[in-house]
């Protein structure tokens, strides 16, 4: 501390206490209310009712694309422009912003990956009331209505979506401060001029009369609390722009259920709002959040899924500012006559109103309607989706040998060691700390030699050190962002006083890629990878412990683009680590804060949870929410962050995060240690043994990820993606689907001896995948359950490859031989599929993999090529068929791609209807054929 000016020791020394204590639960003081947040407040105070906007008809522009037309606020007389498009997929896009700004207003950028395609609009009709479009689809149409201002999309008779129906379109325009010189300088020009052109001409055109009124009204207009500064706490917030804030609410007829805006450590269906703040997206550093409440934390997706039986929407909100989102609903009970519908309202502080409207109609339409807008989760590593071993912080080289000769004593498997900010120079991120870790690469070599990986943390919050070369690069090309007054924006993180770099600008982020390479970054190798973290951006000494909402990004304030700040970061760290391997390699980057686009750029953890039931079983709907949105390797600190859990805890959350996309263990400094033997010979029995089975599983995992690359769609998922017309599953949330065919309810209950699943579809079978015990689906099914139970269930009808020679590391598993495990439904069928590529470069987008449709029909299992354009070939061969629900045949027969034939070894367990086809042999990458007779 004695390095540190003594102003601020106070406050380093009080969020250090409480960081190391890990005792206390959030104080909610240090973040806003939508009360003590002047534009939410404002919006909020706003009625639903007539709405003062207009559609001016006769502004109505229609190309081939595109509609625009002006909406005019008759109170301040402001005029917006609307622009609708039509675009590729079943998506429209609604845009408004002033017609004529003072100056610019912030359109998020990079977060499309292209400008989005189009497809003709065109007129049905037009009176005086209104205007209808068709949107091409069949039935699909458009009804802008004039007076007041109002769009309802419609299909058939059906209102799929409306626009303003409630009136609450509310656009703060960009306005001269009253009580400046210029403002007065403006009102005195407006009198004048308006004196002179009475002088000249008695008949002013319509037009100008408006634009007169126009200036009158925004003259007029009073200035509320909070529109050009707003204090919180000890901090001001000096807004030189003055009120910002845009705000549009939506109904939606019919649906009752709404998902997504993460991230909210909160229910999977999202709750109405009427009686307690509104969600809140604001990328913040929570110290160890609260449960069930909307509350901000890390990141922020502004998409959110409507879902009934009929059909699946979704509204993407393209806004980087502070947003708060409104949900109310009239749900109509059981008996009812009242069509149920829900009313959504976005408002965000700054820039402009960019909506897209995702019509599915079906939930994996709309996921493949949002990737093609904002790309597809990035293809990881295979070494990545297996077991992270991690805690604040692995003390030295001699600790992490330790560890890692630990894990192949106790015979777990596991892939990558993390090393947190200790390992640094004092806080220097890119740098060692030479006492603790003297030689990295030879630890980083011994680690390649077993095959396994490591992963450092690299912050962005830059130590104000001239000897730091990181920090004089920074300033010297000015890269830091700039406070208010444009020198470098300084606060206070882990290093004591830091920068922290403008990570907006191109050409910092080409930079800062820049020092990933392994000239750079000393000590680094091609087995080093990255984490982010403390990229909301945390800033201890910050209001809501964050950045200044009025430091400066070039031209825009970090107000316009604060939840950006972190897809920023992890986007540089990927391209960075790609670039070291000359564009090779696969990157891997954790990162904490994240935004909509984020998924293309690697994983995201859900922070810094506590060693308690109830934070494991909010896990699941947590991951569950992110996946809807985009973000499909999500995952939680398995053990928990915070506080030290008991072993049953321990044990039951490694069963629960070896089914979830991201499976890494993570603990406090102040924790004790939890490596997974030191809990007894029991537990880490129980731990090695599901361990084992995430490892067997990883082909499964990886074909997952793949199909997500391609589509969008979730790896793991709510029942009801792929149970759509199913309302038992609509507000599950203790279990999920992992794809189509494995269905997973992990126990969250601190001594159960049962749970209660929910088997969907009426028409399905479901097979335990411990005990290959038959259940029927379409109901609720209680399960006996003890400390070695994680119920694992898999459908009826699907083929699942495994390996089941489980080594040190995934690596060490890559020519292993494949066991098929063929579940068949009630029709005797099953469709499964095969993938494999070398599992670490983008070579796959080379069209070097092997992908493998295998089925199972009339007796006759077989694989055949589902990319015949590809080329790779493997040493992986299929050892071992497994067919659940099956009869026994008097013989079987390989058929393999050249033609020949042999007989197979088998065994029928006729109590579980289970047959074992023995060391059929064939390799995994060809055509072949088994015939069961």
């Amino acid at each position: 501390m004695a390095a540190f000016p003594q102003r601020m020791a106070p406050i380093l020394t009080l969020w250090l206490a409480v960081c190391l204590s890990g005792a206390l639960a959030v104080e909610r003081a240090n973040f806003k209310t939508c009360d003590q947040s002047a534009f939410c407040k404002r919006q909020r105070a706003l009625n639903p009712g007539q709405s003062p906007y207009r559609a001016l008809l006769e502004t109505m522009e229609l190309t081939n694309s595109r509609l625009t037309l002006q909406l005019k606020n008759d109170k301040n007389k402001v005029r917006l422009l609307l622009e609708l498009y039509r675009l590729q997929g079943n998506i429209t896009r609604v845009k408004i912003n002033e017609l004529k700004p003072l100056k610019p207003r912030y359109e998020v950028p990079d977060v499309l990956i292209r400008e989005p395609p189009t497809e003709p609009l065109s007129l049905l009709s037009q009176d005086a009331n209104g205007v209808v479009l068709s949107l091409g689809a069949e039935s699909q149409r458009v009804i802008v209505s004039a007076l007041p201002f109002r769009l309802d999309i419609m299909e058939g008779r059906d209102v799929l979506l409306s626009l303003n129906s409630r009136g609450l379109l509310a656009f703060e325009h960009l306005r001269i401060r009253k009580d400046t010189f210029s403002y007065l300088i403006t009102g005195t020009l407006a009198s004048v001029w308006n004196n002179v052109k009475s002088v000249f001409s008695r008949q002013a055109d319509r037009e100008t009369e408006e634009a007169n009124l126009e200036d009158e009204a925004m003259l007029d207009e009073k200035d509320e609390e909070g529109m050009w500064d707003e204090t919180f706490k000890s901090f001001t917030d000096t807004k030189p722009n003055g009120p910002t804030a845009v705000g549009l609410d939506f109904s939606l007829p019919g649906v009752e259920h709404v998902y997504g805006i993460p991230e909210h450590a909160d229910s999977l269906r999202l709750k109405t709002t009427d009686n307690g703040d509104p969600y809140r997206l604001y990328n913040l550093d929570v110290f160890q959040y609260e449960l069930d409440n909307p509350m901000a934390l890390y990141g922020s997706v502004p998409v959110m899924l409507a879902h009934n039986a009929q059909r699946t929407t979704g509204m993407f909100w393209l806004n980087a500012a502070e947003t708060w989102v409104d949900i109310s609903s009239n749900t109509a009970g059981k008996g009812s006559s009242e069509t149920p519908q829900t009313d959504v309202r976005w408002f965000s502080e700054s820039g402009i109103i960019d909506v897209f409207i995702m019509l599915g109609p079906t939930p994996k339409d709309v996921f493949s309607q949002y990737a093609s807008l904002t790309g597809t989760q990035a293809f990881p590593l295979l070494a990545a989706l297996a077991y992270h071993q991690c805690r604040w912080n692995y003390n030295d080289q001699e600790d992490v040998l330790s560890v890692d000769a630990g894990f192949d004593e106790h015979d777990i498997p596991y892939d990558f060691i993390w090393l947190d900010i200790e390992h640094t120079d004092g806080k220097r991120y890119f740098t060692w700390d030479t006492n603790k870790f003297p030689t990295p690469k030879e630890m980083l070599q011994g680690l390649m030699d077993k095959k396994r990986k490591m992963v450092t943390i690299v912050d962005p919050h830059i130590k104000v050190d001239s000897s730091y070369k990181i920090h004089n690069e920074i300033k010297s090309q000015g890269f830091y962002t700039k406070n208010k007054d444009g020198g470098d924006y300084e606060g206070w993180c882990w290093p004591g006083s830091a920068g922290y770099p403008d990570f907006t600008r191109e050409d910092m982020r080409a930079w800062w890629a820049s020092m990933f390479a392994y000239d750079q970054y000393e000590g680094s190798m091609e087995n080093l990878y990255t984490w982010n973290d403390m990229n909301e951006p945390s800033i201890f000494n910050g209001p809501e412990i964050t950045m200044h909402k009025d430091s400066k990004h070039g031209e825009w304030e970090h107000r316009d683009l604060h939840n950006l700040y972190g897809f920023y970061v992890q986007k540089a760290t990927a391209e960075g680590l790609i670039q070291r391997s000359g564009g090779v390699e696969r990157p891997f980057v954790l990162t904490r804060a994240f935004f909509a686009g984020s998924q293309r750029y690697g994983a995201v953890w859900t922070g810094d949870n506590a060693a308690e039931w109830s934070h494991l079983k909010i896990s699941i709907p947590m991951c569950l929410s992110m996946g809807l949105v985009g973000i499909a390797f999500c995952g939680a600190d398995v053990g928990g962050f915070f506080k030290s859990p008991s072993s049953e805890l321990l044990v039951r959350w490694y069963q629960t995060g070896a089914y979830q996309p991201f499976f890494r263990a993570h603990a406090h400094l102040d924790t004790t240690r939890r490596e997974p033997w030191l809990f007894g010979p029991e537990n880490t029995a129980l731990i090695r043994e599901v361990v084992r089975q995430r490892y067997s599983l990883l082909p499964y995992w990886y074909q997952q990820f793949y199909h997500t690359y391609h589509t969008g769609h979730p790896v793991m998922r709510p029942l009801w993606v792929e149970y759509p017309q199913d309302p038992a599953t609509y507000t599950l949330e203790d279990e999920f689907l992992i794809g189509r065919d494995l269905l997973v309810h992990p126990v969250t209950e601190e001594g159960a001896t049962g749970v209660t699943a929910y088997l969907p579809g009426k028409e399905e079978v479901w097979f335990d995948v411990h005990t290959f015990q038959k259940h029927n689906g379409g109901q609720n099914l209680y399960i006996p359950v003890t400390m070695s139970s994680i119920p694992v269930f898999q459908r009826g009808g699907s083929i699942i490859p495994r390996k089941l020679r489980v080594r040190r590391s995934s690596s060490c598993m890559e020519h292993d031989p494949y066991t098929l495990y063929v579940a068949l439904s009630h029709q005797r069928a099953a469709e499964g599929e095969l993938y494999i590529d070398d599992g670490h470069t983008f070579n796959f987008e080379k069209r070097e993999f092997i992908h493998r449709r295998l089925s199972f029909a009339n007796n006759n299992l077989s694989s055949v090529n589902l990319a015949p354009e590809a080329h790779f070939s493997t040493l992986s061969t299929i050892e071992r068929i497994v067919m659940v629900g099956a009869t026994r045949p008097t013989k079987a027969t390989l058929k393999t791609a050249d033609g020949q034939m042999s007989q197979l070894e088998f065994d029928f367990d006729a109590s579980m209807s289970v047959l074992t086809l023995r060391k059929p042999g064939m390799n995994a990458g060809t055509d072949w054929t088994v015939m069961l007779q």
